[in-house]
């Protein structure tokens, strides 16, 4: 049961870590947002989602720089 406690609360860190980093994750990003009415590809998601995975790595970077730093 610790373990599963452990598990959950690991998921729940990571999850928080996420969410506090998506504004500086997006921006990185630099994506532009959709027009209204109209959708992506299949292609055109997998390679945003390629570029918002990419820059989430860079922002846990400069964020652990940033605190270790000062």
């Amino acid at each position: 049961m610790n373990d599963s406690a452990n598990a959950s609360s690991d998921v729940q860190r990571r999850y928080r870590e996420f969410l506090d980093l998506l504004p500086l994750t997006l921006s990185l990003g630099g994506l532009p947002e959709s027009d209204h009415g109209k959708y992506y590809t299949e292609e055109q998601l997998e390679a945003r989602a390629f570029t918002i995975k990419h820059a989430f790595k860079q922002a846990r970077i400069v964020v652990r720089e940033c605190v270790q730093k000062q």
